[in-house]
């Protein structure tokens, strides 16, 4: 496993383009490798997140069962005279071995917090829907609803008596939610002859696709490790739904 830090150049107009298109990216993330890891397979799969500063600086993390090559990324959108110093790739299972079951770590995820809904004006017995958690109280119960199955637990607040701290669910926690945007974005269609032969072309263009729509959340909180198994799958596999476009990576860091 590999765990890779490429910073983009935001000046550079192919590196905005790229950042305005979660399409674009994931498979420019994609072509960093010969041959990708199929994505319904049992092994670790490619990862991807972009992290924001407010200093506007925008990085792309990206996990990986091998080590990526990002050239074609440095060409474009980040810094060509560094060479080969345009990205930064660490060996990340040995980080991953070193993990024990018990530990504390800060963490950051992206992820695309979901449920499953039936509404009023659905017929009896139709199947539910999948939804978008939009307010901060309910992201932050997606996440304490998934942190078992993922391994780990959040960090509850202490008092100065060394008691949990009072309160709702959703204040309770070494936990913070930002970045909730709302995505959305159209998928190029193509011409291919699949689409010729059953009539998917008219007027010698193909029909547009749907667009597609997602809720994206960044959490930064504190961990605990409770399930050293089912936190190295989460850590490899990614948490939650949207994974192609930049939502399931959780990285860790050392307590302050």
């Amino acid at each position: 496993m590999y765990l890779t830090r490429f910073r983009f150049n935001t000046a550079r107009s192919e590196a905005r383009r790229l950042l305005g298109s979660p399409h674009r990216l994931h498979g420019a993330v994609n072509m960093a490798f010969p041959e990708p890891p199929a994505r319904d397979g049992d092994g670790p799969r490619v990862l991807w997140r972009l992290d924001h500063t407010s200093a506007g600086r925008v990085d792309l993390f990206v996990s990986s069962p091998s080590r990526p090559d990002l050239t074609h990324l440095v060409e474009q959108a980040g810094w060509p005279s560094l060479g080969p110093e345009g990205w930064t790739t660490f060996a990340y299972a040995e980080f991953l071995d070193a993990l024990r079951q018990g530990d504390t770590w800060a963490f950051r995820l992206t992820a695309n917090p979901v449920h499953h809904i039936r509404r009023e004006s659905d017929p009896p017995g139709a199947p539910t829907k999948r939804a978008a958690h939009v307010s901060t109280r309910h992201q932050i119960g997606w996440l304490l609803k998934h942190q078992e199955r993922a391994g780990f637990a959040v960090v509850r607040r202490q008092a100065e008596d060394g008691s949990d701290m009072p309160g709702e669910e959703h204040e309770v926690y070494e936990l913070i939610v930002h970045d909730r945007t709302p995505v959305r974005f159209g998928k190029p269609s193509g011409t291919g002859p699949a689409e010729v032969r059953t009539g998917g072309v008219r007027n010698g263009r193909a029909p547009a696709a749907p667009d597609v729509r997602f809720t994206r959340a960044t959490y930064d909180g504190r961990l605990r490790i409770t399930d050293l198994t089912a936190f190295r799958h989460t850590l490899t596999h990614g948490l939650g739904k949207a994974k192609a476009y930049g939502c399931g990576l959780m990285t860790l860091a050392p307590v302050r």
